[in-house]
């Protein structure tokens, strides 16, 4: 049996390039082999002046080791409805487009996912999308849109959170990426489940914890 304490905070913007950084790595150890491209600076710098860009109105999060490594990242954002989201960037979609009529209080989005390669324990991205959503579950007319691989799409089905696909997938750094939408019924269940684990905790793994696959990631 290993223990492993790990801890939940929120990132400061002096923290935003090291965040950046572990993102852009991550994606790429996760879905090209650990080869990074020639574009991997500039990607970095992309990352970190998006988020510089989004930080008044967004909420990242990180969990680090007992020694202070970063092991997972997360992000949401509260849309102003001025500058672009990523999911307009990437896929073209306007999220006024996809809300079916339905009235809407707030819109979110959650990007920035990463967890360390290795590192496979379910109850890390529990951690990191319970803070995520935090903010869409305090009203019932909220709803978010992210972008996600194959894979993690699976598994946030397989934990309880439904979501919509909005458009077609596209093929982004090795992996399927699909573009979703997530109401505020859709996360409340798991929100409640899970919301402990906002808190500070000794996390303790056995051989009988239930492992995440090798690469699962919200895309940067």
């Amino acid at each position: 049996m290993t223990h492993t304490q790990n801890y939940l905070s929120k990132v400061n913007q002096n923290e935003f390039f090291n965040m950046s950084k572990f993102v852009v790595t991550e994606n790429f150890k996760h879905h090209t082999d650990e080869e990074l491209p020639n574009s991997y600076n500039s990607d970095i710098t992309s990352v970190y002046n998006e988020e510089m860009d989004y930080s008044r109105n967004s909420h990242f999060y990180a969990v680090k080791n007992e020694i202070g490594e970063i092991i997972g990242t997360i992000r949401a954002l509260k849309w102003d409805y001025i500058n672009p989201l990523p999911i307009q960037k990437m896929f073209g979609i306007n999220p006024l487009l996809c809300l079916s009529g339905n009235s809407v209080n707030e819109i979110w989005h959650i990007g920035r996912f990463a967890i360390k390669k290795g590192a496979r324990d379910i109850s890390l991205l529990k951690k990191l999308m319970v803070s995520a959503i935090a903010p869409i579950c305090k009203h019932e007319d909220n709803i978010a849109f992210a972008e996600c691989d194959a894979k993690l799409l699976r598994i946030m089905t397989l934990m309880g959170i439904k979501t919509k696909i909005v458009g077609k997938s596209i093929d982004y750094l090795g992996s399927e990426t699909i573009p979703v939408s997530i109401a505020y019924n859709g996360l409340i269940n798991f929100y409640n489940e899970n919301k402990y684990l906002m808190q500070p905790a000794i996390t303790v793994q056995t051989q009988n914890t239930t492992l995440l696959p090798n690469s699962v990631v919200f895309n940067a």
